[in-house]
């Protein structure tokens, strides 16, 4: 996952730059480590010149909030949405968003569902998110024939696998992943992916979403 980029920078620092601090502040440590003192001495700034860009902490935090929907919802969405042959390469596109970290940012996900359980109303986005992505892949699965109460338990199937991978820190290489890949397409699809389809899936990167040959 690429860094915020610096846009305005002097001698308070950024926007991002705090952001960016905050984040891996997030991931690092969790939520309680995300103060503006321990920010500011990390970046090098003074306490004040936080207020030049948020309010007060807590509009540093919804901040965070939004990226995470950024580098978390959005492209599972996108993922479950993007043009497919067949219904294999279809989840193959789900898969692939998940496995490679500059789509799904998985430590960003771990770290927000850790601090859903000290605050209420993160607790409540995550409730809503997980609601949107579970939607987004039911009606993937129906796109391809699955009746609505077979692709909502193949939806649940496939997403409470992948948010286990996070929550559980599965560690595992990217080869082990990607060989076990056409077992669990068959799984959650109860098709088989071609070997073209499994080959093309290693050759592109999901930013090329039906874009590759």
């Amino acid at each position: 996952m690429k860094p915020i980029p610096e846009t305005a920078t002097g001698w308070r620092g950024s926007r991002e730059g705090w952001i960016e601090a905050a984040y891996q502040a997030l991931i690092r440590e969790g939520i309680d480590a995300v103060k503006i003192m321990p920010l500011a001495e990390q970046l090098k700034l003074s306490r004040t010149s936080f207020y030049w860009f948020f309010k007060d902490r807590g509009e540093l935090l919804e901040a965070l909030a939004g990226i995470w929907s950024e580098r978390t919802t959005a492209p599972l969405i996108t993922a479950a949405s993007a043009f497919a042959e067949t219904e294999t390469e279809a989840m193959l596109n789900l898969i692939g968003c998940f496995i490679w970290p500059d789509t799904f940012d998985a430590r960003l996900e771990f770290a927000v569902r850790g601090w859903g359980l000290k605050d209420p109303a993160i607790l409540a986005l995550i409730a809503e998110a997980d609601a949107r992505r579970l939607s987004a892949l039911r009606t993937m699965l129906e796109r391809w024939g699955h009746s609505p109460e077979d692709a909502d338990v193949r939806a649940r199937t496939v997403y409470l696998t992948q948010i286990g991978y996070i929550s559980m820190q599965v560690i595992e290489t990217t080869e082990t992943r990607l060989a076990r890949v056409p077992n669990y397409v068959e799984i959650f699809t109860g098709r088989t992916p071609a070997p073209r389809e499994i080959a093309r899936f290693r050759a592109c990167r999901p930013e090329a979403w039906g874009a590759c040959p």
